[in-house]
């Protein structure tokens, strides 16, 4: 398109009044800046697109032609412009949101659930990944806000701190019984037992390797499993010592179905909270999520 649309929105006026006067009137423009602008866009196009007469002026079959798709154009713009207002007064909106599987469950549903049904009009994009893949995404744009484990550097990124998680060892009675049968003492059970943990890409499991390290706990056997729930649901059937996070077995711990292994050294809480991009701007999708969390805190 060789004019700019200002042009053929001149164009579209003079063709709908039939009259320089009358659309110089409806633009609020001179009607020699329209004559020239008419003139102009005739010279690009290589044809006249108006019979002038005294009673103003007709398009030509040219004219006619161009008016069609100048027309077609037009409407759509306008329908854009309804759709797009009405989005705004009724809230219409995406959000795209990045979160490991467990903390999706355990802690952003209770907050989508809300959310949702005070903003019925936006919509919904869950990305489940770590909590390293998350950031990424975050970082490249693709998602709006991520539920995240605070990682040591924040760089670029905005934490909002949502609640502290607790990583504690479980196991069953029977499993731990059958370890104390062996004389494997308390401080022994994590050394003797087959400990299942998150797999090596988590974020999680570098930081429950740390502990074990700093405190110099040898695993001689180990398994590793991609997600909380099936850690939890291995641990039920006597599998082995699970490495969990205590909030989310609260009720197996209080109904016995599991056993917190006490350990010599607690490991350090953690904070888990959203993140979002600090130099990007939220889209009224995110900041209406963002102030939600907020207010609901």
């Amino acid at each position: 398109m060789n004019q700019n649309l200002s042009s053929y929105r001149i164009f579209y006026a003079v063709a709908n009044a039939g009259n320089i006067s009358k659309a110089a009137k409806e633009l609020y423009i001179s009607q020699p800046a329209i004559s020239k602008s008419i003139q102009k866009l005739e010279e690009c196009v290589g044809c006249l697109l108006f019979s002038r007469s005294s009673r103003g002026v007709v398009l030509t079959e040219e004219g006619k032609l161009l008016y069609e798709h100048v027309r077609e154009a037009f409407d759509t713009l306008t329908l854009g412009e309804e759709k797009l207002k009405r989005s705004i007064e009724l809230g219409i909106g995406h959000l795209k949101i990045g979160v490991s599987t467990t903390l999706c469950k355990y802690l952003l549903l209770p907050y989508l659930k809300e959310f949702i049904q005070k903003y019925p009009h936006i919509s919904i994009s869950i990305a489940c990944q770590s909590t390293n893949e998350t950031l990424r995404l975050l970082e490249e744009g693709k998602i709006d806000i991520g539920l995240i484990g605070k990682p040591e550097s924040l760089k670029n990124i905005h934490f909002d701190f949502l609640a502290e998680i607790e990583d504690i060892f479980v196991a069953t009675k029977d499993y731990i019984r059958n370890l104390r049968t062996r004389s494997i003492t308390r401080n022994q059970l994590l050394s003797n037992s087959t400990l299942m943990m998150l797999d090596s890409n988590n974020m999680t499991r570098r930081y429950i390797d740390n502990y074990l390290q700093e405190h110099q706990i040898q695993v001689k056997d180990s398994i590793d499993i991609s997600n909380m729930d099936l850690l939890i649901d291995f641990a039920k059937i006597g599998v082995g010592v699970a490495c969990v996070i205590k909030n989310f077995v609260k009720n197996d711990l209080a109904n016995g179905t599991l056993i917190e292994i006490p350990v010599g050294h607690p490991i350090p809480k953690r904070e888990v909270g959203f993140a979002y991009r600090m130099n990007g701007k939220a889209s009224t999708s995110l900041a209406e999520f963002i102030a939600f969390y907020k207010r609901r805190r």
